[in-house]
């Protein structure tokens, strides 16, 4: 329906303040959480669904429009690779990819070296070819799906490839990061078939949540 809207919200961190810039536009629903068993909310006096996944799914669910728009990181969209517009930067959930090594293997001058036949261990392989392509590293790839820092731990790889915040649990993992390499933070994206379609209203969700960028300082 050209008056309705689906919106993809990404489980975890960014749910809340994703929640919150929505509320703050006017797209509120009660009980709205990523802590519920229920994924799907609808709103049938405003003809808002909210749906609730994985942030890494988010950008699945908005190119093939079983979502019309979605917030998700930055870093998410640059793994998935997806065919979809980026429409605001919402500059909440800010962190950075880092390449990171274990502080042992750190030269007495604080500089690691890199070999022929090392391991990068990452849950975003995009990422870490296009980083070694530009480095010119010969270094195999290994994805993991969570808890990357262990890779080191076991010898299942020399080096990660990662995102960090507060750089906290590479500390507790004895592992420092030799080099940032992008930044992420929360984006607003759209399917294209919907932008055409619902342009107006999805238009008028962009102009509401610049405002709120603007009078927040984010902008």
């Amino acid at each position: 329906m050209e008056n309705s809207l689906t919106i993809a919200l990404p489980k975890g961190k960014l749910f809340e303040p994703a929640k919150d810039i929505l509320e703050k536009c006017g797209y509120s629903y009660p009980g709205l959480s990523d802590k519920s068993r229920t994924l799907i909310f609808e709103d049938k006096e405003k003809l808002v669904r909210y749906i609730v996944c994985r942030s890494t799914d988010v950008p699945t669910y908005v190119e093939h429009g079983a979502a019309d728009f979605g917030i998700v990181g930055k870093d998410s969209i640059i793994e998935a690779g997806k065919n979809l517009y980026e429409l605001v930067d919402l500059k909440f959930g800010y962190c950075r990819f880092t390449v990171a090594v274990p502080r042992e293997k750190l030269t007495n001058e604080g500089t690691f070296e890199w070999q022929p036949g090392f391991r990068i261990a990452t849950k975003f392989p995009s990422v870490a070819k296009e980083y070694i392509r530009k480095n010119g590293l010969q270094c195999e790839i290994i994805k993991l799906h969570g808890n990357i820092e262990l890779a080191p731990k076991v010898g299942l790889a020399e080096a990660i490839v990662d995102i960090v915040s507060t750089g906290k649990t590479l500390k507790e993992n004895d592992l420092v990061s030799i080099e940032y390499i992008g930044e992420a933070t929360a984006r607003l994206v759209v399917n294209r078939a919907s932008y055409r379609l619902k342009a107006k209203k999805i238009n008028e969700l962009v102009t509401g949540i610049k405002k709120v960028l603007a009078n927040e300082g984010g902008e």
